[in-house]
């Protein structure tokens, strides 16, 4: 506890303070249907962009379509984590932010390769990547313990 200008404030340790974590497994599964759809959403429109910029190029506008999926999802979460918020709009909705495990807010790199190694699980491990939350310390996710991230409740 400290105080600021006579106020008390109190700051959460996301080492130590197990209300930080309550409900975030499943508010966190939810948070990425929202940004699932979100992200979904832009591609499309995305891919309406690169179309009409093909036909202006000659048909070499249309090589981006292979890229527009990954680059629109890894600019959305880096920019969203790595932003101000520290969180996706499906985490904001959900009441959650990422923090580093000193509590420091997450920057546009780091949450660039926290989207890639995100990605690159569900890819590969398919849904039971899931799994390592139920075993984990504060309900980590595999790419959260490998890059020392933890989402929390805000507020």
């Amino acid at each position: 506890m400290s105080t600021t200008h006579d106020r008390p404030t109190y700051v959460a340790d996301p080492l130590t303070d197990w209300r930080l974590f309550d409900g975030v497994r499943t508010r966190r599964m939810f948070a990425f249907l929202i940004d699932a759809v979100l992200i979904a959403l832009m591609t499309i429109l995305a891919y309406v962009v690169v179309a009409v910029f093909g036909v202006f190029t000659l048909g070499l506008g249309w090589l981006l379509f292979p890229l527009l999926w990954p680059g629109v999802a890894l600019l959305y979460s880096a920019f969203s984590m790595g932003g101000p918020r520290s969180a996706t709009i499906g985490m904001r909705t959900m009441g959650l932010e990422v923090r580093m495990l000193d509590g420091g807010r997450l920057n546009p790199g780091i949450a660039a390769v926290h989207a890639v190694l995100f990605y690159a699980s569900v890819s590969i491990l398919t849904p039971f990547v899931l799994l390592v939350a139920l075993f984990s310390d504060r309900k980590r996710l595999l790419h959260d313990l490998v890059l020392g991230t933890v989402v929390v409740n805000r507020g």
